[in-house]
């Protein structure tokens, strides 16, 4: 049988999705149940324990399929990706109506009624999908009305189908967010989380992890003498990190260094970073 990666394919030696029936080995296999993230930002760990290290996150409104759930912990594959992962059980809720927005501000509250001056009730961040069955204005404020009667501020929110044009516009946006392993949102995020929500802004779907990233993003790019082919939007790969190019000689990412997104000169990255992780690895246009 094809070896097929974990991370994308749900199997396990006891349990995997039917669609792999024939494909991995298992001791059973199941037909997954759709459910919807309703957590603002829901964690994926690596394994169904409160202390287990974290893969990444979903967002509000992400639809997932379940194969299993025990012990306050849910076995599910995102359907946004195809990340496999462990979640807690408390973050999911049934696919009730389709979204028809999306949060477009970096972050934004959800409030118990239509009216700012209440105590929020949530928050969400950039990329969440909501579901608007209304609108009401109060004091000048426009509101979209979720199923739940709570409301989110309207300028926040766009119709699903509304893109951005420019990627790198959508993750300069997001300079001084906090750096977190596994992140994905304007909350706490890394380095691939940036380029993944940054063009899943501009409706386009992009792997998780840098490697895969790396695998199946664009086409490979002669760098040139002295980086000088590079353009705004190329990506920048070393061994388990990846950088955005905001023009020919400078570049934005989330990390460790600064524990931030942050903008940074090519050149000064790679002498910073290549005493641990060596020099790239490769140069992508998307």
């Amino acid at each position: 049988m094809t070896a097929r990666d974990s991370r994308l394919h749900a199997f396990r030696p006891d349990l995997a999705d039917a669609r792999l029936q024939g494909e991995v080995t298992a001791e059973r296999f199941v037909a997954g149940r759709p459910a919807r993230i309703s957590a603002s930002v829901a964690d994926v760990r690596k394994a169904p324990r409160p202390d287990s290290g974290l893969n990444t996150q979903l967002l509000f409104g992400d639809e997932v399929v379940v194969f299993e759930e025990t012990e306050g912990f849910a076995w599910l594959q995102a359907e946004r990706d195809g990340y496999v992962g462990y979640v807690s059980s408390g973050d999911l809720a049934p696919r009730g109506a389709e979204p028809t927005h999306v949060v477009t501000a970096l972050r934004s509250f959800v409030y118990p009624g239509p009216d700012m001056k209440s105590p929020r009730n949530g928050q969400l961040s950039i990329g969440s999908q909501v579901t608007v069955t209304g609108f009401a204005e109060t004091r000048g404020t426009r509101y979209g009305l979720l199923p739940s009667g709570e409301a989110v501020v309207l300028q926040h929110l766009a119709p699903l189908g509304a893109k951005s044009d420019d990627f790198v516009a959508v993750a300069e946006r997001l300079i001084d967010t906090p750096y977190l392993w596994g992140g994905f949102s304007a909350f706490g995020i890394d380095c691939s989380g940036l380029v993944q929500l940054s063009m899943r802004m501009t409706g386009r779907k992009v792997l998780r992890d840098s490697d895969m990233q790396e695998a199946s993003l664009g086409t490979p790019v002669d760098a040139g003498a002295e980086f000088s082919q590079l353009r705004r939007g190329d990506l920048v790969f070393w061994k388990g990190h990846v950088a955005i190019m905001t023009d020919g000689e400078n570049m934005i990412h989330a990390n460790g260094h600064t524990m931030t997104v942050a903008r940074e000169g090519l050149r000064q990255a790679i002498d910073r970073i290549g005493y641990l992780y060596g020099g790239p690895t490769s140069f992508r246009r998307p």
